[in-house]
């Protein structure tokens, strides 16, 4: 079985992604196996702090790499917090001070204003030096609630609600959320054009 290293130390993601992939032959393993120093993320939009991650994973390890970056973006505060989505309130913050920063900055803002959405971009390199990356990109549009709600998930999930389903992200089960999510989007993309290549 051929090995991909994923850029994080996230269980939840190598998980979801060994999931999505099984079908295609690959293994996928968390670069914590290979010790990969984590990357510093110096890029200006998602995409290019997702490649920095991969090329990081990739030059350490000699293996293929997946890496994603993704954040929310919030319309009345000029696509805030996007790529700093999780350092919002401050490096090492908790999903509770950047909600918090959240809610604070959207206090004067009516409920028609509170449009946002969660955008993720997830690369595949084959190697480190790979000059054509494949980029997929999902995005969900919502809107922010005035007060937490639910417990399924995590980061802005609380805060982020979804009009097709009536209902704050962190309500919905995990099936149905991967089914609409940026992220799940942005999965299929990959799957897809995997698909084509091995």
């Amino acid at each position: 079985m051929k090995s991909i290293v994923l850029a994080t130390g996230n269980p939840g993601k190598v998980r979801e992604l060994s999931a999505m992939l099984s079908g295609l032959g690959f293994g996928i393993r968390p670069q914590s196996d290979f010790a990969v120093p984590e990357a510093e993320e110096t890029g200006l939009t998602f995409v290019e702090n997702a490649i920095i991650k991969a090329r990081n994973a990739a030059a350490h390890t000699g293996l293929p790499a997946i890496a994603d970056d993704s954040g929310i973006e919030v319309d009345a505060l000029n696509g805030a917090p996007g790529i700093y989505s999780a350092r919002y309130a401050g490096v090492g913050a908790s999903d509770h001070d950047n909600n918090a920063k959240l809610l604070d900055a959207l206090k004067e803002v009516p409920d028609e204003q509170r449009t946002a959405r969660f955008r993720a971009v997830i690369v595949y390199l084959k190697h480190a030096d790979d000059p054509s990356p494949i980029i997929a990109e999902g995005a969900w549009e919502g809107q922010i609630l005035h007060q937490e709600e639910g417990d399924n998930g995590f980061g802005y999930d609380t805060l982020f609600f979804v009009p097709t389903h009536g209902m704050a992200s962190a309500l919905l089960g995990p099936e149905v959320k991967n089914g609409l999510s940026h992220r799940g989007q942005a999965l299929g993309q990959l799957v897809a054009a995997l698909k084509v290549i091995v």
